[in-house]
């Protein structure tokens, strides 16, 4: 009976498809140098590279009846590997973006009530100025910023034209962004539509 060493790729690959232990220890011993080189040089950790080889060879005896006895075991090992390495960077990658997006969360944690504050005084501020427009104006504003209500809406609910809408939350936006400034207004302007 012939070596198991003298045995084709595929020879051993149908055997590992018939659960002979003895192909897949062959198979074991003729590719885990080679699959463990690259790794390591993939991963630059050897531990690593280690535990993902490891872990081939146990799918691979585990999932043995899927390997197709015709096809190319090298092929096929090396496209494996490549899937496993690339699914630990993409894990890594993941968990760099959430230890960095903690970390932001952590930096910007002492800045939230700083924020908080600044946002509710410039509530105040706009409301304020609000407040302040001519009733009409500030009652059109209000249907037009503050319920999205279209100005053809308006003109019927308050009995006016387009026009005269069109025409009131023009002067009202105005009035605001000289009274507010820039910065703030524009800062109202994205709220209200969000």
């Amino acid at each position: 009976m012939p070596s198991y060493r003298s045995y084709s790729d595929s020879e051993l690959s149908y055997l590992l498809t018939q659960d002979d232990e003895l192909a897949f220890t062959e198979i074991y011993h003729r590719f885990y140098g080679l699959l463990f080189i690259h790794a390591s040089k993939r991963l630059n950790n050897d531990e690593e590279a280690k535990d993902v080889v490891q872990q081939l060879f146990e799918s691979l005896w585990l999932k043995r009846a899927q390997v197709k006895p015709d096809g190319n075991l090298s092929a096929y090992l090396y496209t494996a590997i490549r899937h496993r390495i690339l699914d630990i960077f993409s894990h890594q990658k993941v968990e760099n973006k959430y230890v960095d997006s903690l970390q932001r969360f952590i930096d910007q944690d002492h800045e939230l009530s700083d924020y908080k504050i600044r946002e509710k005084q410039m509530k105040e501020l706009i409301e304020k100025e609000i407040d302040s427009l001519p009733p009409k104006m500030r009652e059109i504003f209000l249907l037009s910023r503050m319920q999205n209500k279209s100005h053809k809406e308006i003109a019927e609910e308050l009995n006016i034209s387009e026009l005269t809408v069109k025409t009131q939350v023009k002067r009202a936006l105005k009035i605001l962004r000289s009274k507010l400034g820039l910065m703030v207004y524009v800062a109202f302007l994205l709220k209200v539509n969000s």
